[in-house]
């Protein structure tokens, strides 16, 4: 299932340890705070708890938004949607 996070975190640590946990579970960075891929059921729960261990609930964000292709397909992705820095060419033509 496609998979969003998208997180405002507010130490750099903290940052890097979820973000370096969204890897692991292979996601793609699409932007500074956003990442995107595919999960299964499991995959979502694990990464949510790890999140939640890792961020101060009191001053951070985690969204972990599940969605079906058909919906993914209907997201409109306006101005610089990916960040080029971050994105391939390759990565984007995964989700499109």
């Amino acid at each position: 299932m496609l998979v969003w996070v998208i997180y405002d975190i507010v130490k750099d640590k903290t940052r890097t340890l979820v973000a370096r946990a969204c890897k692991q579970y292979g996601l793609y960075r699409v932007q500074k705070s956003a990442f995107l891929g595919n999960l299964n059921r499991n995959e979502i729960d694990e990464l949510s708890i790890k999140s939640k261990d890792l961020i101060d609930e009191e001053v951070d964000s985690v969204y972990i938004f599940p969605m079906c292709e058909d919906d993914f397909k209907k997201v409109k992705l306006l101005g610089q949607a990916f960040d080029k820095s971050l994105v391939t060419d390759e990565v984007i033509a995964k989700f499109f």
